[in-house]
C-alpha cells in the first residue's frame, strides 16, 4: 500500500513537472530534496523548526497547540533523537522555535514562542528561552526563563518567531492581518517585567507562519502558508528596513499545513516541515543554496 504521504509528493512532483525527488528550483537555490517522513509519531502538528548549535546535524521542533511543553530532536532525515521537556508549564498554543544569542556570553539559546492565539483572546504571551540542550543531557529542561510579553497595539496572533544572531534581538511577524506586523523585542530583555513589543511597521503580507535568519544574520526567510520569501540583508540596514524591499519568492512545495522552516547553520540551503493533515505524514524537506 502506498502511504497518503507519498500520494502527496505524487501531485505535487506531477503539479511542479519535477522529478521524482526534486521539485522547483531558481538561480539562488536547488530544487527540493525529499529527506525523508518524520520517524516518531508524537511529532504530528510540527509548528516549529531550527538547526541548534550544540547538535550538529541535528533539528529541534515542537509540536502545536494542545501538546505537553515539549521539544523534539531528529536527524536531518527525520530520524527520531529524543524528547526533551519543560518542567512545570504548559503548552498553550506554541507556534515557533528559533535560536541565538542569549544572557551568557557564548552559549547558544533556544527560543520557544507561546504566541498562538486564534481567536485573540489572551492578554499576555510567552517565549521560554534556555541554553540549549546536548543530545546526552538529562531529559527533563528545570531552568529557563519565562520572558512575558504584550503587542502595543492589542491582541494579535503569530507564528514566526526569529532570533537576530548578530544583536540578541527578538523578532515576530504577526499571521492574519492584510498586512502583517513587525514587532521587536531589543535585547537584553528583561525576565521579570513585562515587555511592551516595539512595532516596527507593516509589511504587505498575509499568513505568516514562520521565519528564520541565517547564523551570519545576512540572509532572512520568512514562510507564508504557500509562499518562501528570501532577503539577502545589507548588514548596514536594520532588518525592518530590509523587510520592506521587494524579496526573491523560492519555488516552494506547497505542504499540508506547512508552518515550519529552519536555516541550516552553515548556510547551506533550509529545511521545511509541515504539520500532518488528513493522513499524510510530516514530510522533512531541504532546499540547497546554489553556492
Amino acid at each position: 500500500m502506498i502511504r497518503n504521504s507519498y500520494w502527496w509528493i505524487f501531485f505535487c512532483i506531477v503539479a511542479c513537472g519535477a522529478s521524482s525527488d526534486k521539485v522547483g528550483g531558481s538561480a539562488k537555490f536547488h530544487a527540493a530534496e525529499l529527506r525523508g517522513e518524520v520517524e516518531n509519531p508524537l511529532i504530528n502538528e510540527a509548528s516549529g523548526l531550527v538547526e541548534g548549535y550544540n547538535n550538529p546535524g541535528y533539528l529541534w521542533t515542537h509540536n502545536d497547540s494542545g501538546d505537553e511543553a515539549r521539544i523534539f530532536l531528529l536527524d536531518e532525515f527525520g530520524r527520531d533523537n529524543g524528547i526533551f521537556t519543560l518542567k512545570g508549564i504548559a503548552n498553550r498554543d506554541w507556534e515557533d522555535i528559533s535560536s541565538g544569542p542569549g544572557p551568557e556570553e557564548g552559549a547558544n539559546y533556544l527560543y520557544i514562542a507561546e504566541m498562538g492565539d486564534n481567536l485573540a483572546v489572551h492578554d499576555y504571551k510567552y517565549i521560554y528561552r534556555f541554553i540549549e540542550p546536548r543530545a546526552d543531557d538529562p531529559r527533563v529542561i528545570e531552568r529557563f526563563d519565562t520572558l512575558t510579553f504584550q503587542y502595543p497595539d492589542g491582541k494579535r496572533d503569530a507564528e514566526c518567531l526569529m532570533v537576530d544572531p548578530l544583536t540578541g534581538d527578538i523578532y515576530i511577524i504577526s499571521k492574519r492581518e492584510a498586512q502583517v506586523g513587525v514587532y521587536k523585542a531589543p535585547f537584553p530583555q528583561p525576565v521579570k517585567d513585562t515587555i511592551i513589543l516595539e512595532k516596527l511597521g507593516n509589511i504587505p503580507y498575509h499568513n505568516v507562519v514562520g521565519g528564520d535568519i541565517s547564523s551570519d544574520g545576512r540572509e532572512i526567510l520568512v514562510k507564508t502558508y504557500d509562499k518562501v520569501l528570501y532577503w539577502e540583508r545589507d548588514l548596514s540596514l536594520s532588518l525592518m528596513e530590509t523587510l520592506r524591499t521587494a524579496p526573491l519568492e523560492i519555488p516552494y512545495i506547497v505542504e499540508p499545513q506547512g508552518e515550519a522552516i529552519a536555516w541550516k547553520k552553515d548556510g547551506s540551503g533550509f529545511f521545511t516541515l509541515s504539520e500532518e493533515r488528513d493522513s499524510i505524514e510530516a514530510i522533512l524537506y531541504f532546499y540547497p543554496k546554489n553556492l
